[in-house]
């Protein structure tokens, strides 16, 4: 809905109607204050509810909540909207809501939605969300960090405290953005939480239609990354394109192969984007990835080769838990490493001075 050029609704809602392989659609309530869950309503009128598995997504409060700017709307868990005690009312209004607008009884998956750190932490968060589940609004349940990339200790944690609520997460993941998404893997396997991995198409360059130089709109989400990141990826891309040719793999099927041959990543799910120009048209970026399935056909060579030329580690400020966090109080997206995270992370391996920091 903020990336490249608008396509109009018909057209939108028959690239999201399920069919000619794709079968799982994503939504969020927060995405347009609700518009979002109302455009694939409107994609699955009249399709049979058991040809596809929904996956919803709760947390911002655009009901009662005030915007503040690009930071967008508060989550539900922020003190100034409620306490504890309200919290299982919110998710309840919030999922019914949000299925009303999709015209379905139930989602496949609930993911709690870019969460605060009282959303990775907080019992009556996971309480109110699996009274939900039981109520039969959803069948599985999930976590999905956001909006930027990070959050690492945070999502270990909550697996730690909640893996036997959480069926699956959501990370970033990509062969430009290794890091720090690959940090949470061996947690996932440990609790057996299946991934979905976002930003696979990494802001468009593996769609091969984004090139140096390319003029992104005003409103598009992607003019708030760094000056160079199109050329940068692209001279990465020419250094994997061999790896691709080599299996018959256009760039975005190689990405996603890429993510499929991280044990427990199960979907995958690139921003699909229409281009100023129109050098290729949103509907051949969807047979792309609906030709794409599993398992990886990438060797574990390949998989350590193309992570090399993509690393990405140190490259940004992480969101969440991070080690140069200054302040006294916690942002709603960032906030310091206590005690319980410092043991946590040594539990993994992780040392956050010199895995969760940014150095380039």
């Amino acid at each position: 809905m903020h990336f490249g050029e608008p396509v109009d609704d018909d057209r939108l809602a028959a690239l999201l109607r399920p069919g000619q392989g794709i079968a799982t659609l994503l939504t969020a309530d927060t995405y347009g204050a609700g518009e979002a869950d109302r455009v694939l309503g409107r994609a699955l009128a009249g399709v049979s509810r058991d040809q596809y598995s929904l996956v919803g997504a709760i947390g911002h409060d655009f009901y009662e909540g005030e915007r503040e700017g690009a930071k967008g709307f508060p989550r539900f868990t922020d003190p100034r909207l409620r306490g504890p005690e309200g919290y299982a009312d919110y998710v309840r209004m919030a999922t019914e809501r949000s299925l009303e607008r999709c015209g379905v009884d139930a989602f496949d998956l609930l993911l709690l939605h870019n969460p605060d750190r009282t959303g990775y932490t907080s019992e009556a968060v996971w309480d109110a969300l699996e009274a939900v589940r039981a109520a039969g609004l959803t069948r599985m349940l999930g976590v999905a960090p956001g909006p930027a990339n990070g959050f690492t200790l945070d999502v270990i944690d909550c697996f730690e405290r909640f893996g036997d609520r959480i069926d699956w997460g959501m990370i970033i993941l990509n062969p430009m953005e290794p890091w720090p998404g690959e940090l949470v893997i061996p947690a996932a396997e440990r609790h057996d939480v299946k991934l979905i991995t976002r930003v696979v198409d990494y802001g468009g360059l593996f769609h091969d239609d984004v090139r140096p130089g390319h003029a992104f709109p005003r409103y598009d989400h992607r003019g708030f990354r760094p000056a160079g990141w199109v050329e940068a990826g692209n001279a990465k891309l020419e250094r994997m394109r061999p790896i691709a040719e080599r299996h018959g793999l256009t760039p975005l099927q190689l990405a996603c192969h890429w993510n499929l041959a991280h044990g427990p990543v199960e979907v995958v799910a690139p921003t699909l984007i229409e281009e100023a120009g129109g050098e290729k048209s949103i509907e051949d970026k969807r047979a792309e990835l609906a030709a794409v399935t599993g398992p990886s056909v990438l060797s574990a060579e390949e998989v350590a080769e193309l992570r090399a030329i993509g690393d990405n580690t140190g490259s940004m400020l992480l969101k969440g838990a991070a080690p140069d966090f200054e302040g006294d109080a916690p942002l709603p997206d960032r906030w310091g490493i206590d005690g319980p995270l410092t043991e946590l992370a040594g539990r993994w391996g992780i040392e956050p001075a010199r895995d969760l920091m940014k150095t380039t």
